[in-house]
C-alpha cells in the first residue's frame, strides 16, 4: 500500500450513485481514499478508478486464484486485478470471511478492535454481514492475509466458509432481545457449526450447505428462502392470549381497526373478536404466519410448548430457480443434550447424503427436486409426515389394483382375520 499522495481518479460514473435520498457506497470509498493519512488511502483511490471504468466498459477486472492461511482450505476470497498495471495499489484486494458471533452480539470494544486491525492489514473497509452472516473485511494484500487473520484469531475470531463447503452460520438476536423467541439459538448454532466446523474450514462437497437459525415463524434470518437446513422456532400448543390486554388494544384502536388489521387479515380465517371485545382463536386451524402476535405483541404470544421446525432446500436462483424450504421435521423440541444431539445427527445425516449424491455446482434442494421428496426422507431415515405435504392432492383418481396385497399384508402382520378398508392400512 504505496504512494498515499495518488490523485483521486475522475469518477463521473460512479459520482451518479450519490444522487438521491438513499446512502451510497461510493461516499464510503471516497471517504476512505480522501484519508490520506492512512495507509490504504492509495488502495482505495485505485479501486474507485477500477471501479469507474469497470461501469464505463461493463466488464469485470477482477479475476480469482489461490489465497488463504495455514491450515485452512477455505475462507479467504482471492481477487487480483486483470488491470493491476493501471491501478497498481488495489491490484490485490482479497476478503477475509470471518464467523461472527451467533445472534450478531457485540461489544462496542470487540468492533473497535476489528477496525483497527483492518486498518493496520486492510483496506478499512468492512462489510456486516453478508447473506450467511459473515463480517466482510474486503481488501487485502496477499502478504497481510496470514496477520491479519492471526491478529483476528487472537480476538476470538475465526475463518468462515468458502468454495463448495459448509458456509458460515447465522442465527437471530434471540432470546437476548425478542420475546418471540422459541428455544435457545446461540447454543443450536454453536452446537451445530462446532460439530461440522470441518466441514467448514476443508471445502469437499459439491456445492455450498447453509444452516440458518431463526426463533420464531418470523425468521428474521430469512432461512426458509436462503437456507440449505432451515431451524425455524416453533410451538404446537395455543397461542397464549392475555383478553385484558386485548381489550386494552381495542380500546385503543377500536374495533374497527382490530378487525380490519388483524382479524381479516389472518390466513386461515382462525380469528374471531367477539362482542365483549375478547379475541378467540381456532389454534387447529392456525398456521404460525407471526401477523397477530405482531400487532398485538402484548395480548398474544407463542404457546408453552415450543421447539423447533426443520426445513430443507431454501436458495436462491441457479440451475431450477429461487426454491423456499421444505419442511423435514415438523417439530423437534430444543431442550435437552438428547435433543441437541438429535439435530446435529438430522444435519449429520442430511450433510452426508448431500455429498454423497449431489451433482457439482447443485444446491440441497435442486438434489431433492432431481431424486424426489421422498425417496430422500427414505435414504435420510427421516419419518413423512402429513405437515409435509405442500398442497392436498387434486386428482380424483386413485389407484386400487394394489389394494387386496396391502391389506393381506397388514394381516399378515397384525394377525387379523377380518377385512380393512384401505385408509386403515398405514
Amino acid at each position: 500500500m504505496t504512494d498515499v499522495t495518488r490523485k483521486m481518479p475522475d469518477t463521473p460514473i460512479l459520482d451518479q450513485l450519490e444522487r438521491g435520498p438513499w446512502p451510497s457506497f461510493v461516499s464510503g470509498l471516497k471517504r476512505l481514499a480522501r484519508d490520506d493519512s492512512k495507509p490504504y488511502a492509495a488502495v482505495m483511490k485505485d479501486l474507485l478508478g477500477q471501479l469507474e471504468l469497470s461501469y464505463k466498459t461493463k466488464k469485470g477486472y477482477w479475476k480469482g486464484g489461490t489465497i488463504g492461511v495455514v491450515g485452512y482450505g477455505g475462507g479467504v476470497i482471492p481477487r487480483f486485478s486483470e488491470v493491476a498495471d493501471k491501478y497498481p495499489a488495489s491490484a490485490e484486494f482479497h476478503t477475509l470471511r470471518i464467523m461472527p458471533a451467533p445472534g450478531m452480539h457485540y461489544t462496542t470494544d470487540v468492533l473497535r478492535k476489528m477496525c483497527d486491525v483492518w486498518e493496520e492489514f486492510g483496506s478499512g473497509l468492512i462489510a456486516l454481514h453478508g447473506q450467511s452472516g459473515d463480517i466482510m473485511f474486503q481488501g487485502c494484500t496477499s502478504k497481510n492475509v496470514q496477520p491479519a487473520f492471526d491478529a483476528l484469531n487472537e480476538m476470538g475470531f475465526d475463518l468462515g466458509g468458502a468454495g463448495p463447503a459448509l458456509r458460515t452460520s447465522m442465527s437471530c438476536v434471540g432470546h437476548a432481545r425478542c420475546e418471540h423467541s422459541c428455544y435457545d439459538e446461540p447454543r443450536a448454532h454453536r452446537t451445530v457449526i462446532n460439530e461440522f466446523l470441518d466441514e467448514m474450514h476443508r471445502p469437499a462437497m459439491p456445492y455450498k450447505f447453509k444452516f440458518k437459525f431463526s426463533g420464531c415463524p418470523n425468521d428474521c434470518t430469512n432461512s426458509i428462502q436462503r437456507a440449505d437446513f432451515a431451524v425455524i422456532g416453533m410451538w404446537r400448543d395455543d397461542i397464549k392470549i392475555d383478553q385484558k390486554e386485548v381489550r386494552a388494544f381495542v380500546g385503543e384502536r377500536g374495533r374497527a381497526y382490530v378487525i380490519d388489521n388483524v382479524v381479516t387479515r389472518c390466513p386461515t380465517r382462525s380469528l374471531r373478536l367477539n362482542d365483549d371485545d375478547t379475541l378467540t382463536v381456532d389454534n387447529r386451524n392456525c398456521v404460525r404466519c407471526m401477523h397477530c402476535i405482531n400487532v398485538m405483541t402484548k395480548a398474544l404470544s407463542p404457546g408453552d410448548d415450543r421447539g423447533v421446525t426443520i426445513l430443507l432446500g431454501g436458495k436462491r436462483t441457479l440451475k431450477v430457480g429461487d426454491l423456499m424450504g421444505t419442511v423435514i421435521v415438523p417439530f423437534l423440541p430444543l431442550k435437552t443434550d438428547e435433543d441437541y444431539a438429535q439435530l446435529v445427527d438430522i444435519g449429520r445425516r442430511v450433510m452426508e447424503f448431500f455429498a454423497d449424491n449431489a451433482l457439482e455446482h447443485e444446491r440441497t434442494g435442486e438434489m431433492i427436486e432431481r431424486i424426489g421428496f421422498g425417496n430422500f426422507m427414505e435414504q435420510v431415515g427421516l419419518d413423512l409426515d402429513p405437515n409435509m405435504v405442500a398442497h392436498p392432492r387434486t386428482n380424483p383418481y386413485v389407484r386400487m389394483d394394489e389394494w387386496e396385497a396391502a391389506a393381506a399384508a397388514y394381516r399378515a402382520r397384525h394377525g387379523t382375520s377380518g377385512g380393512s378398508r384401505p385408509e386403515e392400512i398405514p
